[in-house]
């Protein structure tokens, strides 16, 4: 179904492209990720806390995670650990996006095992771009 006017075409997602899991405390963020990210065709769920979204990427394995770095009961870079400790989801790509700048954050993201490491604030086109080539690798 499409919604056109003579400036613009709007057209729904023909399908699912992935499932994203988004772990960010911000909960007007985790909307606008999700408007965004359900916009272009991906399936989000969302989780409030670092142990909740280390419980949900083991419930539902998503195919990409955005992962925040501060967030309550465990911490981005806590989760990021467990979830490449872990045999069934080491292979999950995991986009850091966080307000943590520093070069030394960045590095240890990236060692960790972040696939990508945005900053806040961020580009949501380029957090897109990003997303879409990471899903695409490894579909």
């Amino acid at each position: 179904m499409a919604l056109t006017s003579s400036r613009y075409k709007f057209r729904k997602p023909e399908r699912i492209m992935a499932d994203i899991l988004i772990a960010d405390d911000d909960p007007i963020l985790v909307e606008i990720l999700k408007f965004r990210l359900e916009g272009a065709g991906y399936s989000v769920v969302a989780a409030s806390d670092g142990a909740q979204a280390l419980e949900t990427a083991k419930e539902i394995r998503p195919d990409l995670i955005v992962l925040d770095s501060m967030m309550p009961i465990m911490s981005g870079p806590a989760v990021l650990t467990a979830l490449k400790a872990d045999p069934d989801l080491k292979d999950i790509p995991v986009v850091m996006l966080t307000a943590r700048n520093g070069e030394a954050d960045i590095v240890a993201g990236l060692k960790s095992g972040a696939a990508e490491y945005l900053t806040k604030p961020f580009i949501p086109q380029e957090l897109l771009v990003r997303i879409s080539g990471l899903v695409e690798a490894t579909q």
